[in-house]
Formats: C-alpha cells, sequence, structure tokens
C-alpha cells in the first residue's frame, strides 16, 4: 500500500482508504464492520471515513464500536468524518447549515458516537449559502485549536467556495482548510481535472475521493439490469436506477468491461486504479457491503502498479 501526504499537509493517507457510506448501519452492523475493518487494516488502510448523516449518526456510532473493539491504537489509524445535514429533524439551526452553532454541537455528538476524543479530519459536508462563509472558517478553526480534530477541509464544495474559504482562513491568521473530498470516477472528472485544478498548486488542496465506482455502475454488474440485493435496488437511490436507464452509458459500460478482460483484471479494480492513478488524489475511498468485496477490490493496489499513460488514456477514451 502506497501512502501519500493529503496535498501538501504533513499527515499521510492510505492510497485506498475504507468509508462507511450506504453500508454501515443498511447493510452492515458492527460485527461485520469489524471484520471488514480489520481486513482494511491487515491490507495497509490506514484511513477510515465517516459522516454524521449516514444512517443518522449510526454509522459513526458502528465505526466507533468496532474499533474499540479492534483494540487498535489512536496513532495507528486517520479516521474523518463530516458535518453538515444535521440529524435532528425539525430543529432550528441543526439542520443543512454550517452556522457555529451547529458545528460547535455537532462536533461533540460525532466524537460521543465515535467514542474518541478527536477527529483527524473533519470536512463541512456541503456549502452552506445562507451562513456567511467567514463564520464556518472560524468555527472550524477553533474546531481545531480545540484539539477535537487535527484538518479541516470541504466535501462538494465548488473551487469559488474553497478558495474563498482559504483566502478568509489566511488573512485572518486562522486554520485554512487542506482538502476536498468531491465525487471522482470515469463517469465524473469535471470537478476534479478542470475545476479544481488551480487549487492544487495554488492552496496545496489534497483530494479524498469518493464513489470512485459511480455507486457500483463502473463494475459493469448493471449491464443487464438491476441485480436483486444491488444498491440500485435500494430506496433512496434513484439516482444509481436513472443512470443504468442511460442506453449510451450502459454502452460505454459494456466497451470499459472488455478492456478490463483483455487487461486480465475486473472492471471495479480497472477503475479504482484509474482513479488512483490520479496524481492529484490523494486518497480513493472504497465501500463494501462484504469482506470479500473490501478484499477483491483492494486488489486495485496491483493494477494500479501496472497502470501506464497509454492504459489510461484507452480507457479514458471510452467515457468521452
Amino acid at each position: 500500500m502506497q501512502y501519500n501526504r493529503l496535498g501538501t499537509s504533513g499527515i499521510k493517507v492510505s492510497q485506498f482508504s475504507f468509508g462507511s457510506w450506504v453500508t454501515f448501519g443498511r447493510q452492515v452492523d458492527t460485527g461485520l464492520a469489524k471484520e471488514q475493518l480489520a481486513a482494511a487494516f491487515d491490507a495497509g488502510v490506514n484511513f477510515f471515513d465517516n459522516a454524521e448523516v449516514y444512517s443518522a449518526g449510526e454509522s459513526e456510532r458502528i465505526m466507533g464500536e468496532a474499533i474499540a473493539e479492534l483494540g487498535w491504537k489512536r496513532h495507528e489509524y486517520v479516521l474523518s468524518t463530516k458535518l453538515y445535514w444535521g440529524i435532528h429533524e425539525g430543529v432550528v439551526n441543526m439542520q443543512n447549515t454550517l452556522n457555529r452553532k451547529y458545528l460547535m454541537q455537532a462536533i461533540d455528538g460525532s466524537l460521543e458516537r465515535l467514542g474518541l476524543d478527536f477527529v483527524d479530519l473533519l470536512y463541512c459536508h456541503r456549502p452552506d449559502p445562507e451562513t456567511p462563509i467567514e463564520e464556518t472558517v472560524y468555527a472550524m478553526s477553533d474546531i481545531i485549536a480545540s484539539g477535537k480534530a487535527l484538518y479541516w477541509g470541504t466535501s462538494e464544495w465548488n473551487a469559488d467556495e474553497i478558495r474563498a474559504a482559504w483566502e478568509i482562513a489566511d488573512k485572518r491568521n486562522l486554520r485554512k482548510p487542506v482538502m476536498e473530498q468531491p465525487q471522482y470516477n470515469l463517469v465524473h472528472r469535471d470537478r476534479v481535472e478542470k475545476e479544481y485544478v488551480r487549487l492544487y498548486e495554488d492552496l496545496g488542496l489534497g483530494l479524498t475521493t469518493s464513489s470512485p465506482l459511480a455507486s457500483g455502475i463502473l463494475t459493469g454488474k448493471y449491464v443487464d439490469g438491476i441485480p436483486e440485493g444491488s444498491r440500485a435496488s435500494l430506496s433512496g437511490y434513484d439516482f444509481v436506477t436513472e443512470k443504468v436507464k442511460d442506453a449510451e452509458l450502459i454502452e460505454r459500460i459494456r466497451e470499459f468491461v472488455a478492456i478490463a478482460g483483455e487487461l486480465g483484471t475486473t472492471p471495479a479494480k480497472l477503475a479504482l486504479a484509474w482513479t488512483a492513478y490520479n496524481p492529484h488524489v490523494s486518497s480513493v475511498i472504497l465501500g463494501a457491503s462484504s469482506v470479500a468485496q473490501l478484499e477483491e477490490n483492494l486488489g486495485a493496489v496491483e493494477v494500479l502498479e501496472t497502470m501506464t499513460p497509454e492504459i489510461a488514456r484507452r480507457i479514458e477514451a471510452v467515457f468521452e
């Protein structure tokens, strides 16, 4: 496993990491989470991603319990969570916001569920157009100063919003955002490859990218319809179903699956390796509903070692 600096910060994260979105609390309980975390850790993964909103806090609780049962030392792993959506329905100031009141209380709730004194990485899960960015930057900087988080960043913010937050922090001598967590895969490329391009050098932005398999579409499992138990069959994932109905996209997936076969690998591992091949990506976050699936996807480490510019360009041409 390769370890990369998170942008220009000093902390290093594993090339592939493990996240709990969708699965923890819906498909994975504490027992299975413990097995998955152990498998990832044994493969060299040191970074584990979560969010307050995942299963309304249950995902954080499950991950915290699993880590406690595994007996990991706190210095052995990097853990993140994300704040914005809130889990207290109908409570003013505590949902869909990055105001100071919410952030200062939400971090305490996350730490309690995780059973930790601090998280290594803390993300603003979405931008908040109703709260001044300056208020959010001050709150995040104060959370870092309190020791409840070590680094902060953003998730799915646009380039202008990230730059504005960074410049406010720079002018006020506050802790700056150092990382962004966008969706990045062969189907969604523009934000990472075009919109953020100036931020890597100008701000030293690091990326921990999510959804590398486009919610499973890039595995090829949907080319003949929606399998029972797949993500597209779950309620609340209509965005996956819509992609499955896109005949042109499915045809591109078929071509991609054929390339993977020619290269002697699976489409999932090839898609993951392609994502990790981008030098601006510090870590690619994997998700899995079983230990076998996680171990299979971690095989992308070997595929990445064989990736070349020619192979990358051939793959990209399929989706252009």
